[in-house]
């Protein structure tokens, strides 16, 4: 059972206004529909039983999106990312300050212990093992490198850093790293390797037009 219309109404609301400088747009809100989409793909795949918490994972993938009061262009994380584990602690503990009103108890009591359970090495549940699947592999392919330069202009930084942001994960084996340790389903780690490869062509074209532009 997907979540509420109406709940669901609320928390894209909460997304889009939720900075304190102003509106903050639809990207956040847009995020989370496209990680519960992708959720539902992984779903359909019958990667795990059929008695999934599709309500508590939907509302786990708005919390994801939650920012913190942070202030315009301040972004955490070593290349404008928190680690998993912040990222999740971060969107159990917004989402209870900023819902805990309008969500169902249990709900709300099963969706936080989902939120708990992502970082974990080996999650018991296996709604946490897919949301952690599914949030790691927004940063492969092309949607990982748009989304890095994204947060790298956030940071005031440009074109050239991207490019050498990609050659230092590459040098230090940073990919391959991640194949291996963040995913928990085969087939995931399949897509997850095939987008790399995409990337991989893109980031070596974009380092030949830096390089065609020295003198």
């Amino acid at each position: 059972m997907s979540l509420d219309a109406k709940l669901r109404n609320q928390l894209q609301r909460v997304l889009s206004t939720l900075d304190d400088q102003g509106a903050l747009g639809p990207r956040l809100a847009g995020d989370a529909r496209r990680l519960w989409d992708r959720l539902g793909h992984f779903i359909a795949m019958d990667l795990v039983g059929p008695d999934v918490d599709a309500e508590g994972l939907e509302l786990a993938c708005y919390a994801m999106q939650l920012p913190t009061r942070q202030g315009r262009g301040l972004i955490a994380g070593k290349l404008g990312r928190t680690n998993l584990r912040e990222r999740c602690e971060q969107a159990a503990e917004l989402l209870v300050g900023l819902m805990a009103n309008d969500i169902d108890e249990k709900l709300l009591d099963r969706t936080t212990r989902l939120l708990h359970e992502v970082p974990q090495r080996s999650p018991m549940l296996d709604e946490a093992r897919l949301l952690a699947d599914a949030v790691n592999l927004d940063d492969f392919g092309i949607t990982g490198l748009v989304g890095q330069t994204v947060q790298l202009a956030l940071q005031g930084e440009g074109i050239a850093e991207l490019a050498l942001a990609w050659t230092k994960r590459e040098e230090y084996g940073y990919w391959e790293a991640r194949l291996k340790d963040g995913f928990h389903f085969e087939p995931i780690r399949q897509v997850a390797r095939r987008r790399l490869e995409k990337a991989r062509q893109l980031a070596a074209q974009l380092q030949s037009e830096l390089d065609e532009d020295k003198p």
